[in-house]
């Protein structure tokens, strides 16, 4: 079975002369994550494919038998890329991005033609990883109703003005058959994928150091997770990268300004080669 078979994707035509994207969401999260951006950058001729991760949102999870492993997420990845005419960029956040570092550094040939990092390095903040997963496991037993699910995340971003409606959480979350609702993903992805990212770390880093094709660095200014240090550690292992900070982003970076990180991408993207076609070198 191929992962356009197991796992829920969406796909916004493009003018074949501009750069196409892949987008991977961090964890926890589903394809809706990119809406905003995927249609801007339609309107400026990018297509793009948008996909939830296994075990998240409307994709398949893994059978009770089959333990979640980094591996098979990057080979869902790496099919994806390949599925297009030629490599598209990868936009990935956080658990996407570190997903895209390694499949670049370690699949012959890498799939992407550039790569944009969405607040996320091979070196991370490993307290800002358990605020994380501290607050996507606290309510095992589930909300009374999507409202309650906004006040909960309302609680723990309360720097955002806004809460999200109910049609915005209806996609993140699922009902059962008690009535309780419970985030979509499979709860089994907490200790085997959410925590163990500190495993692959060795792993990660020998892939940074093989990247060679246009690379951009977006991170958030109030980020729990990258700092100074680790953006630093990775511009002196990627020389030609770019870095962006959004001062008053978290490491939710694509939510809590969703404008200016579109402007950002479209502003890289515009530096790259015309067309699909790729630098000369660019993939080994």
């Amino acid at each position: 079975m191929s992962p356009s078979d197991a796992l829920a994707l969406q796909r916004l035509p493009g003018r074949p002369d501009r750069a196409e994207v892949l987008f991977a969401h961090g964890f926890g999260q589903t394809r809706q994550a990119w809406t905003r951006t995927a249609a801007t950058l339609a309107a400026h001729g990018h297509g793009s494919t948008r996909f939830d991760a296994r075990g998240h949102g409307q994709s398949r999870w893994n059978p009770a038998q089959l333990p979640y492993e980094l591996e098979q997420f990057v080979d869902d990845l790496a099919a994806l890329a390949q599925d297009h005419a030629t490599p598209p960029v990868l936009v990935g956040a956080s658990m996407g991005g570190l997903l895209g570092l390694y499949a670049q550094g370690h699949r012959d040939p890498p799939p992407f033609r550039a790569l944009v990092l969405v607040d996320i390095a091979p070196r991370w903040d490993e307290a800002g990883v358990e605020r994380i997963m501290g607050f996507m496991s606290a309510h095992p037993e589930g909300f009374d109703s999507p409202e309650h699910a906004a006040d909960v995340i309302a609680a723990y971003l309360p720097h955002r003005p806004r809460r999200k409606s109910r049609e915005e959480l209806e996609p993140l979350l699922a009902q059962r058959e008690d009535g309780r609702w419970r985030w979509h993903w499979d709860p089994r992805l907490i200790d085997s994928i959410g925590r163990q990212g500190a495993q692959y770390q060795a792993r990660l880093l020998d892939a940074t150091d093989r990247i060679q094709v246009p690379t951009l660095l977006v991170s958030g200014g109030r980020s729990e997770l990258i700092g100074d240090a680790h953006v630093t550690d990775f511009l002196q292992r990627v020389p030609h990268a770019r870095h962006v900070r959004l001062p008053q982003a978290t490491h939710m970076v694509v939510g809590d300004d969703n404008d200016a990180f579109t402007r950002t991408i479209l502003a890289f993207l515009s530096t790259l080669p015309a067309g699909n076609s790729l630098p000369a070198g660019a993939l080994r």
